[in-house]
């Protein structure tokens, strides 16, 4: 396995980066999109009582709720125009990519090149309104009967702020879901990234800075703030080893003869990465095991729900050691689902033999897609020990040392992986601008020698 240092191997050039003013109208062109997000966070839905709102909000931020709310950066605290962020794409790209693995015309589709990409891409944005609609219609339900304190949460109840509410929060994930395809097109690249990485890190001053007052007020201890930071801090420089750690398998290419010339076989290389599944196995899992949490109290309403859902619940409570055993095998479960979706080892192996490649001591074709496949099992075991690891840690922290840890499993992946994607973004703008002036100067120097001459 390959660190991080070796696949970033080239660290910023601030020389090079002063003079690159594409890369610079990039990053302000980003920052621009973001600000305009976050704003779009704080403009309220109609037709919402807030005060209501967020005392039913309180009693149910444990649940589902409290997760996608991180993931939003505090719109759904707000019952903001952006409520539903970008999930609702994010969901349909996932269902879109187990679609294409199962169905031969879209599996079809996904070879056609750049044309079926973007006939995918359309199809994914249709599933978004379908699915966007779906939620924000239950949104909707689900607000009409809720009462806090002080009052019902909707003031006037009805079609209209059904139709309100949908036609509001739709737009609000289409717009999203634009913007973050004018950063990947005009800003640094990874739009949809960003800016669930934007309302992740959104509410981090505010934690960091009620964590140092407990501190103050003695009610957390100074040795164990300063073992929380440096704990964090592990966490991270781990999840960047992990991320960037890759398995490579050595490929041959044969010697070949074009015309009267003959060209020595080349040798290169075929990178599988540890943690093949990325984030999705953790959203998943954490969105399953919420799921009975939510219910039950939206069901209870303030209330007492039935006893079996109360018991369900009861197992189910952050730190439990079933929540926890459920948590770690779901992870692994679908880190080990969505590996198998999104690598195909008979398709590689295919490849490499269709154009002269092989694994030195395997046999082309069914050994080596068994070789890879075999191989990629057992990195793929150890990326999944390290999701369930980094993703149990917090929930333990915050169930028995009473430890107020922000940053879930889930969101600190995210944030760790969009930074180091980002960086990796800019380096290659970078490059390329370097590689531009290289090409000039060559054209500029061929050209006053060619004049010299004359």
């Amino acid at each position: 396995m390959v660190s991080a240092a070796e696949q970033l191997a080239a660290n910023l050039n601030f020389g090079a980066f002063s003079k690159a003013e594409e890369l610079k109208k990039r990053i302000w062109f980003t920052l621009g999109a973001l600000i305009v997000y976050r704003i779009g966070t704080f403009i309220p839905m109609p037709g919402i009582d807030p005060v209501a709102f967020a005392e039913t909000f309180r009693q149910n931020s444990s649940g589902i709720l409290g997760m996608v709310n991180l993931f939003a950066g505090g719109a759904i605290e707000r019952m903001a125009i952006f409520a539903l962020n970008i999930m609702p794409y994010i969901s349909a790209s996932i269902i879109m990519q187990l679609m294409s693995s199962v169905s031969p015309k879209l599996e079809a589709l996904k070879k056609e090149g750049e044309q079926g990409r973007k006939m995918i891409n359309q199809y994914t944005r249709y599933l978004t309104v379908v699915l966007a609609a779906f939620q924000a219609y239950g949104i909707a339900i689900g607000l009409e009967g809720s009462r806090g304190i002080s009052g019902a949460v909707v003031v006037d109840p009805g079609w209209f702020f059904r139709m309100s509410t949908v036609i509001t929060l739709v737009g609000g994930t289409m717009f999203l879901m634009w913007l973050g395809e004018q950063i990947t097109a005009r800003g640094v690249g990874n739009g949809i990234s960003l800016i669930i990485f934007a309302g992740i890190v959104a509410g981090l001053p505010s934690a960091i800075i009620g964590l140092f007052e407990l501190a103050r007020t003695g009610a957390l201890a100074v040795p164990l703030l300063l073992a929380l930071l440096v704990l964090m801090l592990a966490v991270v420089a781990a999840i960047v080893f992990m991320e960037r750690a890759q398995r490579r398998l050595l490929i041959q290419y044969p010697k070949r003869q074009v015309g009267n010339r003959m060209f020595q076989g080349e040798a290169s290389h075929l990178p599988l990465k540890l943690n093949t599944a990325g984030v999705i196995p953790p959203i998943f899992a954490s969105s399953l095991l919420l799921l009975p949490i939510t219910a039950a109290q939206f069901s209870q309403g303030g209330g007492t729900g039935s006893d079996w859902l109360n018991a369900v619940v009861a197992a189910l409570g952050r730190g439990q050691p079933l929540h926890i055993l459920i948590y770690v095998a779901m992870i692994i479960f679908f880190a080990f689902f969505y590996t198998a979706v999104v690598f195909n080892a008979k398709d590689t192996a295919d490849n490499l033999r269709k154009y002269g490649g092989y694994l030195p001591g395997i046999r082309p074709g069914e050994k080596t897609a068994e070789h890879i496949d075999y191989v990629l099992t057992r990195i793929t075991l150890v990326g999944a020990l390290y999701l369930a690891v980094v993703c149990v840690l917090p929930e333990l922290l915050i169930a028995y040392a009473a430890v107020p840890f922000y940053f879930g499993g889930t969101s600190l992946l995210i944030a760790v992986s969009v930074t180091m994607d980002t960086v990796a973004q800019i380096q290659s703008h970078l490059l390329a601008h370097q590689y531009e002036g290289l090409i000039k100067k060559a054209k500029l120097r061929g050209a006053s020698s060619r004049g010299g001459r004359r």
